[in-house]
């Protein structure tokens, strides 16, 4: 593996079904509201088919780390209950699968995100900083699924109060001009 190359596994654990996750990680547009903290722009490009396979996006990201990645999420497979494919190409490029199973009252999600840097500074400092940029990663997954808890709580709320009720997601970690 080279040393601009990444591989990492997530797995999450939350509360709801399955139709409740994909309802909320298959709308790509939707990202900067219930997960701020990575998102912090999504500009559809291409809506796609009903399925949402070849759904484009163009995606302005970030982390914990002082940067930003500008990139385009393409749906590659269609979006089912047992999840979806993506692709990614420009400051990063390759590909990602969400798998979803049902555990009782509890949806387990898979992440699988196969990419290789693309953006010229962070190519260059990959073979030094790889071991923050992997945790610059673990930590936006994390604000993921803490932001994704949330957003389910807050769409299975009874009424106003008690969705007003449930915290908001974290928020970005600094502020930058695009």
């Amino acid at each position: 593996m080279a040393s601009t190359d990444y591989s990492f596994v997530t797995i999450w654990r939350v509360a709801g079904t399955r139709e409740e996750v994909i309802s909320v990680l298959g709308p790509v547009e939707e990202l900067p509201r219930w997960w701020p903290a990575v998102y912090l722009d999504v500009r559809t490009l291409e809506p796609g088919g009903p399925d949402g396979k070849g759904r484009r996006a163009a995606l302005y990201t970030k982390g914990w780390l002082p940067y930003t990645l500008r990139w385009t999420l393409e749906v590659t497979q269609p979006i089912t209950l047992e999840g979806f494919t993506i692709s990614a190409v420009g400051d990063l490029n390759g590909n990602g699968r969400w798998t979803l199973t049902q555990d009782g009252p509890e949806t387990v999600i898979r992440y699988d995100w196969n990419v290789t840097v693309g953006k010229p500074l962070l190519k260059r400092l990959s073979w030094l900083f790889k071991p923050v940029f992997a945790a610059n990663h673990r930590w936006a997954m994390a604000r993921g699924q803490e932001s994704l808890a949330l957003e389910l709580r807050r769409r299975r709320a009874a009424g106003p109060e008690a969705r007003a009720a449930v915290p908001a997601p974290p928020g970005r970690t600094f502020r930058r001009n695009r």
